[in-house]
């Protein structure tokens, strides 16, 4: 599956304008804060409107500003792990897992994903209770059990110390190998960006 993202927009005093023709694997968005990379990432989701152009992903697509076509948020089938985890309070960790758990097409097994990210001992936990990598594992793991045809990952690593950033890493690496969904993720790290990135778009 590909990313083919042509698109501009504004969001406050910025003015964003971003070409990708992406293959399979992890593409990551590369520059210093502020460009409009996290903006980028809630075009594709559905998020945030561009002013204009286009953006396909795996051959559908999702908006066209020619022609009118714009795919609500839901039917886009996009994965999203925001920079904060944003975990349900109320909800223990299973719950919060199986939240808006998909079936069908892409849909991942309950165990396997537990297993990959190695979080089958933290389902009885309250959010509150959880480290920051435990907490980003979680949300990855919530985004993989909705069954997304992609993922978009926004600064997944950031203000995590470096055994918690070697955790998420890992998963990253497993979900791109392993399971091979396409990834769009954002950072301004380039350690980052070299050990995971397929490519890198630099904004």
């Amino acid at each position: 599956m590909s990313f083919d993202i042509d698109v501009t927009g504004r969001v406050g005093d910025t003015d964003i304008a971003v070409q990708i023709a992406a293959g399979d694997g992890l593409t990551v968005l590369f520059g210093p804060s502020g460009v409009g990379k996290t903006s980028v990432l809630n075009m594709v989701a559905g998020l945030l409107r561009p002013t204009a152009g286009r953006i396909r992903v795996g051959g559908e697509t999702l908006f066209d500003a020619a022609t009118g076509l714009e795919l609500a948020p839901e039917a886009r089938r996009a994965g999203y792990v925001f920079q904060e985890p944003r975990l349900f309070p109320h909800l223990r960790v299973r719950a919060n897992l199986t939240y808006g758990a998909g079936r069908g097409e892409n849909a991942l097994g309950f165990d396997e994903t537990i297993g990959f990210l190695d979080i089958a001992h933290l389902l009885d936990r309250w959010p509150r209770s959880l480290s920051g990598g435990e907490a980003r594992r979680i949300a990855i793991g919530r985004a993989l059990l909705s069954a997304p045809r992609f993922l978009l990952l926004d600064e997944p690593l950031s203000s995590l110390d470096r055994a918690r950033r070697e955790e998420i890493m890992r998963a990253i690496e497993h979900i791109r190998d392993v399971l091979k969904l396409p990834i769009l993720m954002v950072t301004h790290d380039a350690e980052e960006a070299d050990r995971l990135a397929t490519r890198i778009v630099r904004m």
